[in-house]
């Protein structure tokens, strides 16, 4: 493994700290704020709570929530859960409580770890109301250190149960995890019904930290990891990928354009991942106040695809550019764009197939469709999910026989191998009886020079049966009208696909994970559309 030899894909991630701490246990494997933990450090407090893990009665295969910031606590639990075999779920501050309820009574795990306050959220009453609601749920572990009064058992104390299990017992459970034995469970954003749980093995954890380890090679490896716990672009694209590494991992509790661009001066950050919205900010922050970023090596970008603009924009921080496409499903990037790929690549193609995996593109049933054909993508390859939990049925409608994950995206392959997105099945709407894919209008309107960002909804007309709703994020300080994006559009699109309402704004709605809330901005179309008295034009 790296840093003293190539990738293995046979290593478990939660195995990586105590390798490197056997080579140099000086080595720093994280910072947050002010504080630095060496891996030799890190492999002792892995070790520690495993452990306890154990004496707690947590086996393989028991799952373990966490509620918790991107910060070196939740690292340690991730790990240590993962070194014993126990399934990790992540929980992220800014849910409600609702929500923690439908993910613990999906995956019902037997210890629940949380912090008294996070994001300037209490999250006590949510925490006693799982633990004493989720029936599965044995112990409440408090993460906030110096407590007074813990919620439930506080850290230390947890930690000290653990001094008694045997090296032996303790040497037998690690060496029983498999790589085929599922190491975490992240919910989908189920914003087309309940969550699903998908479950990420070790062997996937592997696999995909290994081919962005051949891909990204930033040396030395320093990661900024600010992205949610509950998302796989944290615990899988970010976190793994710089365990494997024996990279350092700069924690940010939550998403800070301009904490963010002073870490990267201060840590000299060389590798950064970030949803595209996300990126928006970042710029527009460097640009009221510059900071160096002269040492990022690669930056990446996922999530949405980005205007040609920005992405020279992006350049001028330092570094390759990349993006890649995947889903929760396939654990990170099926494929990946390659660092010499211009701007025209990057704007509209997310890649080809990273080694080892595989795409196609296939109509309803399954069949494998000819160049540059728009159908279904499908993925093959060890980063596909072990299933959803609990949840055969669904597992099988995602999986075929043959191991063909299907992503629910619409997109084409061309005659050099490059994936071109179209968008969601689910967003691809009928306008007067033709197919209009999103994606095509919003790259039309990004193509604008007023235009950062474009979202485009479906929303019901009694004429076409569905037309276009169209938000544009304002670059800077342009102005522009409605009237004139639309004859934009006219001249560069079939009139079927013409959004019929534009809103241009100086900001868009955001989810927890960085994306734009298309959900909500549908909403907000609906709503406008009612307020019209139901015409959509």
């Amino acid at each position: 493994m790296s840093p003293d030899g190539p990738p293995d894909s046979k290593v478990r991630i939660s195995d990586c700290p105590a390798l490197i701490a056997g080579r140099d246990p000086a080595r720093v494997a994280c910072i947050f704020g002010d504080q630095r933990m060496s891996y030799g450090a890190l492999a002792a407090e892995v070790d520690s709570c495993a452990r306890a893990l154990l004496a707690h009665g947590v086996s393989r295969g028991d799952r373990v929530a966490v509620l918790s910031t991107p910060r070196p606590e939740f690292l340690v639990v991730l790990l240590a859960a993962l070194r014993v075999g126990a399934i990790v779920v992540g929980l992220n501050p800014v849910h409600q409580l609702d929500e923690y309820r439908v993910v613990l009574g999906d995956c019902r795990p037997k210890l629940l770890f949380g912090f008294r306050r996070l994001r300037e959220r209490d999250k006590v009453p949510a925490l006693l109301a799982l633990k004493d609601e989720v029936d599965s749920i044995g112990g409440l572990v408090d993460l906030e250190g110096g407590a007074e009064e813990p919620l439930g058992l506080a850290y230390a104390d947890f930690l000290r149960v653990g001094e008694a299990v045997p090296a032996a017992a303790y040497a037998a459970a690690v060496d029983a995890v498999t790589l085929a034995d599922p190491a975490l469970i992240v919910h989908t954003s189920g914003s087309t019904g309940r969550p699903k749980g998908a479950m990420i093995t070790h062997g996937n954890l592997a696999a995909c930290a290994g081919v962005q380890l051949a891909l990204f090679t930033p040396d030395p490896l320093r990661a900024i990891c600010n992205l949610p716990v509950n998302h796989t672009a944290c615990t899988c694209d970010v976190i793994s990928y710089v365990m494997l590494g024996g990279g350092t991992l700069v924690f940010q509790e939550h998403f800070d354009p301009r904490g963010l661009l002073a870490a990267i001066e201060a840590h000299r950050v060389t590798f950064l991942l970030q949803v595209t919205a996300m990126y928006h900010h970042i710029l527009a922050a460097q640009a009221r106040q510059p900071r160096d970023t002269s040492s990022l090596q690669f930056i990446f970008f996922l999530g949405a695809p980005m205007p040609r603009a920005m992405i020279a924009e992006l350049r001028r921080l330092g570094g390759v550019v990349v993006t890649g496409w995947g889903l929760t499903e396939s654990t990170a990037s099926v494929t990946l764009t390659a660092a010499d790929d211009g701007l025209d690549v990057l704007a509209h193609s997310v890649g080809r197939p990273a080694p080892g995996f595989a795409i196609r593109v296939a109509d309803q049933a399954g069949t494998a469709l000819p160049v540059d054909a728009v159908g279904e993508v499908l993925v093959r390859g060890p980063c596909v999910m072990a299933g959803y939990f609990g949840k055969p049925a669904e597992t099988a409608q995602a999986i075929d026989a043959d191991g063909w994950l299907r992503s629910g995206d619409l997109g084409r392959v061309d005659a050099s191998g490059r994936l071109f997105l179209a968008g969601r099945i689910k967003d691809m709407f009928k306008s007067g009886g033709y197919n209009v894919y999103p994606r095509e209008v919003e790259l039309v309107l990004e193509a604008h020079p007023a235009v950062a960002l474009a979202v485009v909804v479906a929303v019901p007309d009694d004429m076409y049966f569905e037309v276009g709703h169209a938000f544009l994020l304002r670059r800077g300080d342009a102005r522009v009208s409605a009237e004139e994006i639309q004859e934009f559009c006219r001249e560069r699109l079939a009139n079927y696909k013409i959004p019929k309402a534009f809103e241009i704004r100086d900001s868009l709605p955001m989810l927890a994970i960085g994306k734009i809330d298309k959900v909500g901005l549908r909403a907000e179309a609906m709503a406008r559309r009612s307020a019209r008295g139901g015409a959509a034009g």
